[in-house]
């Protein structure tokens, strides 16, 4: 038994409507009948999700190569309204009897697989395992507290500083979500973020956030604290969202912080899995006046197109190419390769997830513009980073004191 869910498709029936997202359906079953055998059965359970019934398999690795075709078959290029994009799917897999002996038990373990493969990345398959059941009751339960999450106020934000490293000072900061439930305790963003975004709660929640972080950032200037921009990790779901521009545009009102005091990171996938859509975006963005950051550069498409294409002002080079700068001859070449590139087109080069001295005389060698990681400071509370930036103040102070001979 095969669980298939089309990956991203909300973000799809979001960005181009349902109709354009009913015609994709119909195009995915097609391809699936063509596809399947006279012996097996192809049926779509509901939204986006489709239920695939294999007879007649002799190995269990016969599963496996079937379901790589399938994938393939998905993954080609579809053309709708004479728009050409790519798809992808995650599948779950169950087999009789091992994992069931009744169609309900046997969809209901597949569906826990097809979760499994999304957690792991998307564009994927797995067989269904006892462990994935308790991964997917896990789930359940974060989603279930994920709902009265902002209304009881156990969201908090943390802040991690940026450091110039032509100056070692603070130049920026990026605001991080903490979830502190009160039955379970502290969720990592890594645990419930991606349920967030599979429920739909991540819009409340990224508003709450881009809010709670430009009203802060705002009240440390009205202080007199140093005017240092703020950066928000915005999601792909967030990003597609019919009213993103007017989201930012009513936070920055409220708040009162200005346009060029926030950067917002967003990943490539993000970016380019709807260019049509996204070129707009942008294109508010900066006549807004806010800043725009690639997040975990160096692990989606990374091509020249499409940074030509967009107004962004700075590359996050991801921590996965930084952890092994020192002693990785790839992941120094592509290191340093980012920051030559990012040079050439004016973009600004921020590294994520430094920890060491090697690292630092790497990426300073390299003449990256930022840094960002444990090295120079963890992730500070609102009453930590004020601190740091009145230490951060004094010495601004300090120094032109010298300057002037006072």
């Amino acid at each position: 038994m095969l669980f298939l869910d089309l990956d991203r498709f909300k973000i799809i029936n979001d960005s181009l409507g349902h109709s354009f997202g009913d015609l994709l359906l119909q195009e995915t079953a097609e391809r699936l009948k063509k596809w399947q055998r006279a012996q097996d059965t192809v049926a779509r359970i509901g939204g986006d999700e489709f239920v695939i019934a294999l007879t007649g398999i002799k190995e269990i690795s016969d599963v496996a190569v079937v379901t790589e075709r399938i994938m393939d078959l998905i993954t080609a290029d579809f053309v709708i309204q004479n728009r050409r994009f790519n798809l992808s799917c995650s599948i779950g897999i169950s087999i009789y009897p091992d994992h069931g002996v009744d169609n309900e038990t046997l969809i209901k373990n597949a569906d826990a697989a097809m979760y499994c493969a999304k957690e792991s990345g998307r564009n994927a398959f797995r067989f269904f395992t006892d462990e994935m059941n308790v991964q997917v009751m896990e789930r359940l339960t974060i989603e279930h507290h994920l709902r009265s999450a902002l209304e009881n106020k156990e969201f908090f934000l943390v802040y991690q500083p940026q450091i110039n490293l032509s100056t070692s000072r603070i130049c920026g900061m990026e605001a991080l979500i903490h979830w502190n439930q009160p039955q379970i305790g502290a969720i990592p963003p890594d645990r419930f973020i991606r349920v967030a975004e599979n429920s739909g709660l991540i819009l409340p929640i990224g508003e709450w956030v881009l809010q709670t972080a430009c009203s802060t950032v705002k009240r440390w200037h009205d202080q007199g604290l140093p005017r240092i921009p703020v950066a928000v990790s915005v999601s792909a779901i967030q990003f597609r969202q019919e009213c993103f521009c007017e989201v930012v545009r009513k936070v920055l009102r409220e708040s009162g912080l200005p346009p060029e005091c926030l950067e917002l990171e967003v990943t490539e996938t993000a970016l380019l899995s709807g260019s049509d859509v996204t070129r707009p975006v942008l294109q508010e963005l900066n006549r807004m006046g806010v800043k725009l950051a690639i997040d975990d550069f160096g692990t989606g498409y990374s091509s020249l197109s499409y940074l030509r294409q967009f107004r962004v002002n700075k590359l996050k080079i991801d921590r996965s190419f930084i952890k092994a700068v020192a002693h990785n001859a790839d992941d120094a070449a592509i290191t340093g390769a980012i920051v030559r590139m990012a040079k050439s087109l004016g973009l600004r080069v921020i590294a994520e997830g430094v920890e060491t001295e090697m690292q630092i005389a790497f990426l300073r060698a390299q003449e990256c513009d930022e840094v960002q990681g444990y090295f120079f400071s963890k992730p500070l509370s609102v009453d930590a980073m004020m601190e740091r930036l009145r230490m951060e103040s004094a010495v601004a102070c300090s120094h032109c004191a010298i300057a002037t001979g006072k």
